[in-house]
């Protein structure tokens, strides 16, 4: 027994190296290079992203609900934005500032700015390289691109593999994450939240993925919305902090910040490794799952799909992560030596409540009870397809769902607790092979994008000849 704990804390020691500098370096150097090859698209055409996706969505004649799939646009990305906002978008922002600095959200930004480009690139390779499932839903992801466009087939069995017990995992460590929350706040025992997200869980997925783009394209919303506007509100009674608030961000990122109040201080080593490190772990550009969910969207071309993954790290990262981060700065929580150990929730609560009373933690309860469950949802979901790719079998999907599903209980009651330290890495396992295909079908990558934006009378250039000719009508 002694052996395998000496094994498990090395392990463990090895994950947290890994997922510190190289990490960071090798998410970096990809997200450059795939918006070096896309000639930063992503801030060249980021008006037209937004219009055609988000603002777009719920037009009748809109190109996002034209095409082939199994979920809208708007669906697919819910799916994949339940997945990403999650416990860190609160929890992992407080630490960020804590550790590295005001300067951190700078880091942030620009990760998530940069790695917008390799998310819109996994997402058009999962819609390029999707098919039709036995049950006649649309799927695909990296398993299927590894497959069908290197025919790496070993690679994507060893994707699909460490997903799949990342999933297993998660089930355990989320279901510990909202249990505890709900027993520190509300006094639940761990075992009935454990049993009522079991059961909350199971009626979601048994549906299947219709069912489940029905459920985050209502839930996604109003969770996201809530959170927003409470922050958004704490933000304005600050107001007057917020000019010297950035300017405080913008200094940190690139000066030691000192040592004051609660703060111990950081050097600017800091600020960037805790600023990427947050953006990394908050928008999961790279790592593959968000492309599962977009493989299904209804779409005309995988460019345009694609486009949502952008829209996605906007909403994600630079929304509701600098929300947080605004909060904590713009209340001063960060500082306040009250607040000197507290940890990412305690710190978020600590911040929240200095504008609501008890009501603000009440507020971060209720968000952390609605992320982690819809994050839980969809990642069981993810781990299904990979079931499904490697036993070509619905029946393995189903029979990988009731696992996972069990599992929740058991990881309410606390004993998923030392299975944190593994997550990452699970997720280190399906990153690398996830980036290998990216850049050795990076050429392909840049061709789809070029035939989106350069055919004539097609895609883009059909949308900014409808637009002039809107203008132009109203004139």
């Amino acid at each position: 027994m002694g052996n395998l704990i000496a094994i498990g804390d090395k392990l463990v020691a090895f994950s947290g190296w890994l997922w510190g500098v190289p990490i960071i370096i090798v998410l970096l150097v990809t997200s450059v290079f795939m918006s070096v090859r896309l000639g930063f698209f992503q801030f060249r055409h980021f008006g037209y992203i937004l219009k055609s996706t988000l603002f777009g969505a719920f037009g009748k004649k809109s190109a996002a609900q034209k095409g082939e799939g199994t979920l809208t646009a708007f669906q697919a990305l819910t799916s994949a934005v339940a997945c990403t906002v999650g416990a860190g978008n609160i929890t992992g922002v407080p630490m960020a500032i804590m550790m590295g600095g005001p300067g951190a959200v700078f880091w942030m930004w620009v990760i998530a700015l940069l790695a917008m480009a390799l998310k819109y690139s996994e997402i058009l390779l999962a819609v390029k390289y999707r098919r039709k499932s036995e049950t006649g839903e649309w799927e695909g992801g990296p398993a299927r691109y590894m497959t069908e466009g290197l025919h790496m087939k070993w690679l994507a069995v060893i994707f699909a593999i460490g997903l799949m017990i990342e999933v297993a995992i998660s089930s355990m460590t989320q279901a510990n994450a909202l249990a505890g929350s709900a027993q520190t706040s509300l006094g639940i025992p761990p075992i009935a939240t454990g049993i009522v997200i079991m059961i909350l869980t199971a009626l979601v997925l048994i549906g299947g993925i219709k069912s489940l783009g029905k459920f985050t394209e209502k839930m996604v919303p109003v969770m996201a919305g809530i959170y927003v506007v409470a922050a958004l509100i704490i933000v304005i009674l600050n107001i007057a902090q917020v000019p010297a608030m950035l300017a405080l961000i913008f200094k940190s990122a690139f000066t030691p910040s000192a040592a004051i109040g609660g703060f111990a201080g950081s050097t600017v080593a800091m600020a960037v490794r805790w600023g990427f490190a947050r953006g990394v772990y908050s928008n999961e550009a790279g790592l593959g799952t968000a492309p599962i969910a977009h493989a299904s969207a209804t779409t005309d071309h995988p460019a345009r799909q694609g486009l949502w993954g952008i829209t996605e790290i906007f909403l994600d990262t630079i929304v509701i992560c600098t929300c947080t981060a605004f909060v904590v700065l713009s209340t001063g929580a960060w500082e306040d030596p009250a607040a000197a150990f507290m940890e990412g929730a305690g710190l978020a609560t600590f911040a929240f409540s200095s504008a609501f009373g008890k009501m603000g933690g009440y507020l971060i309860t209720l968000s952390l009870i609605l992320f982690v469950f819809s994050t839980l949802i969809v990642l069981i979901w993810y781990g299904e397809k990979q079931a499904e790719f490697l036993f070509n079998s619905n029946k393995a999907a189903i029979a990988y769902r009731i696992i996972c599903i069990l599992l929740i209980p058991l990881g309410s009651v606390g004993t998923a607790t030392y299975l944190w330290n593994f997550l990452d890495l699970s997720l280190a396992v399906i990153l690398f092979p996830n980036l290998i295909a990216i850049i050795l079908l990076h050429k392909e990558i840049v061709q789809t994008t070029k035939e989106f934006f350069e055919t004539p009378g097609k895609f883009f250039l059909k949308d900014k000849e409808e637009k002039l000719g809107e203008q132009t009508a109203k004139r």
